[in-house]
């Protein structure tokens, strides 16, 4: 007999071309191999649009529109949360009692409005929002934009201190799961890792032909990285530096072409992003969150496909990877890592050591097990 799950997501998870949607998408393919028939249903309010290619995965698929601008706010509630609300979700998922898989902090608005008795509810933590949000606000340049972040976070806070206690809470970081725990008192928050596209390492041996930095270039924290690396580390040193994502702006494209060894690759296909990763010598990876919260995505993407990775400490803080990474704190110190590692090959030994710290922790079939057991 067919166990059957319902999937909310926040987001369409498919193309998996940002972290979110990867580790969404990635679970919705591992319960889908291991036999689970699935009723997806997400929030369409962007240019993702209802793809088709999600249909080989569910035996259901419901879409609903998110409430957007003013008509998502609200007092109280997040606007993460409080835009998500939808009354014909709820109604659809009181037609049976078959277990819930929530993705994002973002779904759980609903909660309150179902019967839980006897029905099993896992929630996909994806950050600890709040730090995230305070990120976020920190990173912006925009003055509207900084006081909606601070805001957010704010409500964010008051809102996570509310949530059931007798739901699971899956989070991507160990540290994620002790705050959950500690801060907000959710006795049932856990430990489950990422779900990437990559599942074996394939970094090659030898040596690269450029250093390159990758992430969606339209969220600030992203774009404050590639900047401080234009402006105070590959200014200093004449190594091919390549930045790559999506939606960069104008300003900082106009940055990474000031320089003759530095250029800019806009809106990559993931088989160009791919490319590029196993063709650097040096993925370099700056983060300057001073609250650590979730994972990085690229990081794995980086760890698993490419060769040398320069780190500073908020990129690695937390995730157990730190032994696969050459770790600097300052301008400086990148510089004269990179310098040091412009000739030094990738080694058999290096690929070995990230075996063993990627290919067990984030096993998608294995992790995929942990959650069933969650959720039956």
């Amino acid at each position: 007999m067919n166990r059957h799950l319902h999937i909310v997501c926040l987001d369409v998870p498919w193309p998996a071309d940002y972290g979110g949607a990867i580790d969404m998408m990635n679970r919705i393919i591992a319960l889908k191999k291991q036999g689970i028939a699935i009723h997806l249903h997400y929030f369409s309010y962007n240019e993702r649009g209802n793809p088709n290619e999600l249909n080989q995965y569910c035996e259901s698929i419901h879409v609903y529109p998110r409430k957007t601008g003013f008509r998502g706010l609200a007092p109280t509630l997040p606007y993460i949360v409080a835009s998500r609300m939808n009354d014909d979700l709820v109604a659809n998922l009181q037609k049976d009692n078959h277990p819930l898989l929530l993705e994002g902090l973002h779904c759980t608005g609903f909660l309150s409005k179902l019967n839980l008795k006897n029905r099993k509810v896992v929630v996909r933590m994806h950050n600890e929002e709040s730090a995230y949000y305070k990120e976020l606000a920190r990173a912006e340049r925009s003055l509207v934009k900084k006081i909606y972040f601070k805001r957010e976070s704010r409500l964010i806070q008051q809102y996570s201190k509310q949530l059931p206690d007798d739901c699971v809470y899956e989070c991507i970081t160990e540290t994620d799961a002790a705050f959950l725990q500690n801060e907000y008192h959710l006795h049932h928050a856990h430990f489950l890792p990422a779900f990437p596209s990559w599942q074996q390492v394939t970094g090659e041996e030898g040596i690269g032909n450029l250093c390159l930095y990758h992430g969606n270039l339209s969220v600030a924290e992203n774009e404050e990285a590639a900047m401080w690396l234009l402006q105070k580390v590959f200014s200093k040193i004449r190594k091919p530096f390549v930045i790559a994502g999506k939606k960069p702006s104008k300003r900082l494209e106009k940055m990474a072409h000031f320089f003759q060894h530095t250029c800019l690759v806009a809106d990559p296909s993931e088989s160009e992003l791919n490319d590029l990763i196993r063709k650097a010598h040096i993925n370099v990876l700056p983060c300057f969150n001073e609250n650590i919260t979730g994972i990085r995505i690229k990081l794995l993407h980086a760890l698993f496909e490419g060769r040398h990775c320069v780190v500073n400490a908020p990129m690695v803080k937390g995730t157990g990877l730190e032994s696969a990474c050459h770790t600097g704190s300052t301008a400086d110190a990148f510089a004269s890592i990179i310098a040091q590692l412009s000739n030094q090959p990738f080694t058999p030994e290096e690929i070995v050591l990230r075996k063993n710290l990627l290919e067990v922790t984030y096993n998608n079939d294995a992790n995929t097990r942990k959650l069933i057991q969650y959720l039956w």
